[in-house]
């Protein structure tokens, strides 16, 4: 089972690259099941066809479906909110305290992953391709599970011991929870499509979403610019004059992009009629994957976020985080862990065993990541 999650700002066409990367593989005879967690629910128009929460056959061996994340709420969180307030009720604590740490937060993504996870384990698919929602959105789900499960942690911290049917509650909680992480950030399983358009703005936010991603143990395996100005020779007149500035500017922007991440980069260029139905994703998954397999062509191998090397009596620790131009990053070592923080996404990071005894002297950023340099006995550099 292999999941390939779409995203990317708001408007730079995932829903359509995802539905074509699904199309493409059902072509290929692999079972592939295409769902939407995006609330706008377009997935359903880049078919051309109507869809419902449980998956239905688009075409051979396609399928597809939009996950509901409020009908879900309205139909499983009130049953559970009302088990936890009994169990806080239980251990004496005030009602009105009890409502308080019943408000769960982002219970409606996290029932939107777990849709996803269970629509993965019950049909015969090979692939799930998910039309997740804009970047933002994507980055608040990613981080859920490991957000939410610390949370519990610390409201069920006194509260849940000698209580049985509460603890087994929670406990079954935590082992769903860690089990979604687990498939998150499992390279061989899930990995991420970031989908942009060749402008400036929308490639520093993806600059910042590969760190972002990186920081919660989360694999990218390629990244796809869409809508490129088509090239022609052909073109005549200050029309065509216009249409060539421009995609010159495109390819200056994705060059500087592709020097700085390893990544594959995929290109398709803008279509004069917008693709809907299977035959036009079809001919557009063509010009996304010429000769290559949608499925492992653009794969590269996962990258583990820390490596560590001798180098003399040091040590180097790489911290494999593709750094946005200009942003903000801050590292501080908290007794056995570094809290690295950039542009505000934070990640606390257990140290090698080996380095607990050293002390951060130097640190600097190369096309690898970060790069810190660890001492026996020296004082860190401020």
């Amino acid at each position: 089972m292999r999941i390939l999650l779409f995203t990317g700002k708001g408007g730079v066409g995932k829903t359509t690259l995802a539905a074509a990367t699904a199309a493409r593989l059902a072509a290929s005879g692999r079972k592939a099941l295409v769902v939407s967690t995006d609330p706008a629910h377009s997935l359903a128009d880049a078919f051309g066809v109507t869809l419902g929460t449980e998956p239905s056959e688009v075409d051979t061996a396609l399928y597809a479906a939009h996950v509901d994340a409020r009908a879900l709420v309205d139909r499983s969180w009130p049953r559970l909110r009302a088990q936890l307030r009994g169990v806080f009720a239980g251990a004496g604590i005030a009602d009105l305290d009890a409502e308080e740490l019943t408000v769960l937060p982002g219970v409606d993504e996290l029932l939107a992953l777990s849709e996803v996870a269970r629509l993965a384990e019950v049909g015969p698919w090979e692939v799930v391709v998910v039309d997740c929602g804009p970047t933002a959105e994507t980055l608040r789900l990613l981080a859920l599970p490991e957000a939410i499960a610390g949370y519990l942690d610390r409201s069920f911290r006194g509260v849940v011991p000698g209580l049985r049917s509460a603890a087994e509650s929670v406990r079954a909680l935590a082992e769903h929870l860690a089990g979604l992480r687990a498939v998150l950030t499992d390279p061989e399983t899930t990995s991420v499509r970031l989908v942009l358009t060749p402008e400036r703005l929308v490639v520093a936010e993806t600059r910042r979403t590969l760190a972002a991603l990186a920081l919660r143990g989360v694999h990218v395996d390629a990244l796809i610019a869409n809508r490129l100005v088509p090239k022609s020779r052909l073109w005549q007149g200050s029309a065509a004059k216009w249409l060539r500035t421009r995609r010159s500017e495109q390819d200056a922007v994705l060059s500087e992009l592709d020097a700085s991440t390893p990544l594959s980069l995929h290109v398709v260029e803008h279509r004069a009629a917008e693709p809907i139905g299977t035959a036009p994703l079809l001919d557009l998954a063509d010009e996304l994957y010429p000769g290559i397999d949608p499925l492992d062509g653009l794969r590269r191998p996962g990258v583990p976020l820390l490596s560590v090397d001798a180098d003399g009596e040091d040590y180097l620790l790489t911290v494999s985080l593709p750094l946005p131009e200009g942003g903000d990053l801050d590292l501080v070592r908290i007794e056995d862990d570094l809290a690295v923080t950039v542009d505000g996404v934070r990640r606390l990071v257990a140290l090698p065993l080996m380095l607990r005894r050293y002390t951060v002297i130097d640190a600097e950023a190369d096309g690898a990541g970060l790069v810190l340099r660890f001492a026996l006995g020296r004082e860190e550099r401020p």
